[in-house]
C-alpha cells in the first residue's frame, strides 16, 4: 500500500480526533479495502460496548465524509473488539 504525505496526515488527524473522544480505542494497523483499493481502513482495537461502538462509527463516518469531500480521500475507522464472542 502506498500512502502519500497528505494521506498520512489525514489518517493521523482522523485517528486522533476519534481517539480523543473514544479513548478506549488503540491503533492496530492500516489496510486497503478489498472492494476499493482507494479506500484506506484504519483498523483499531476497541473495547467499547455495542452502543458506544455504533456511536463511534457514526462519528468517524461523519469525519471520514468530510475528508472525502475536502480532499478526495476515502479513509475509515474499522473497529475490532477482542471481547466479541461469536455464537
Amino acid at each position: 500500500m502506498r500512502i502519500n504525505y497528505r494521506q498520512q496526515q489525514l489518517i493521523e488527524e482522523l485517528y486522533n480526533k476519534v481517539k480523543s473522544k473514544y479513548t478506549q480505542i488503540k491503533f492496530k494497523d492500516l489496510e486497503v479495502s478489498p472492494d476499493d483499493p482507494e479506500h484506506i481502513w484504519i483498523n483499531v482495537i476497541s473495547t467499547l460496548d455495542e452502543d458506544e461502538e455504533i456511536e463511534m462509527m457514526g462519528y468517524s463516518a461523519e469525519l471520514g465524509t468530510e475528508l472525502l469531500e475536502e480532499y478526495g480521500y476515502r479513509i475509515s475507522i474499522m473497529p475490532e473488539n477482542p471481547n466479541t464472542v461469536f455464537a
